[in-house]
């Protein structure tokens, strides 16, 4: 169990591959400080329209309520006086302004819950996600299953042609692999 300080600014990342489980961790972190009623508010990138365009919504379909931003500059003018925790999901699709966004909110006593993909699909550093992770006090990175071997997932294979960094899909784009399949085709 992590303990969580009080009274104080905390920076947590969930970092890994797609099909990992970020979402649903973040989804997770951010219900049990419901439960404590704490206030809690989180935020998506307006880019993020797999599942819901007002949801975060995880690949097990587990669902919260967020608020859609174009930018990392939106998010101050959201968070409400007494807001106790933020969450933001695809946090690697937001611009480098989110790092300074981010130290700011635990410097106002708000914990903070960050969840991203910390590579892109040629296994190169992806955005903000290893900056975020460097100033975070805790750092998860969770796993996927390789869907070619069954072995514990870190890389993340796109299956289709293009050589965009940024191309937001799921099942029918990306797949979850382990080191030792990520170039088996």
């Amino acid at each position: 169990m992590n303990f969580i300080p009080k009274e104080m600014g905390w920076i947590e990342v969930i970092a890994g591959c797609m099909f990992s489980g970020k979402s649903e961790e973040l989804i997770r972190r951010l219900r049990r400080a419901e439960i404590a009623k704490k206030k809690v508010v989180i935020f998506k990138p307006e880019i993020d329209k797999r599942y819901d365009e007002a949801y975060v919504v995880s690949h097990s379909y587990q669902k919260m309520k967020a608020i859609n931003i174009a930018n990392s500059g939106e998010i101050m003018k959201y968070v409400e006086p007494g807001t106790e925790v933020v969450g933001i999901d695809e946090a690697q699709f937001f611009d480098k302004g989110i790092i300074e966004t981010v130290k700011e909110l635990a410097k106002r006593n708000i914990r903070v819950i960050v969840a991203g993909l910390d590579q892109d699909y040629r296994g190169e550093p992806f955005g903000p996600i290893p900056e975020l992770m460097a100033v975070a006090d805790q750092v998860s990175k969770t796993q996927a299953i390789c869907v070619k071997c069954g072995n514990p997932a870190t890389k993340t294979k796109r299956i289709v042609k293009s050589d965009e960094q940024i191309l937001v899909g799921a099942g029918d784009i990306y797949e979850a692999r382990c080191r030792g399949c990520i170039d088996k085709d």
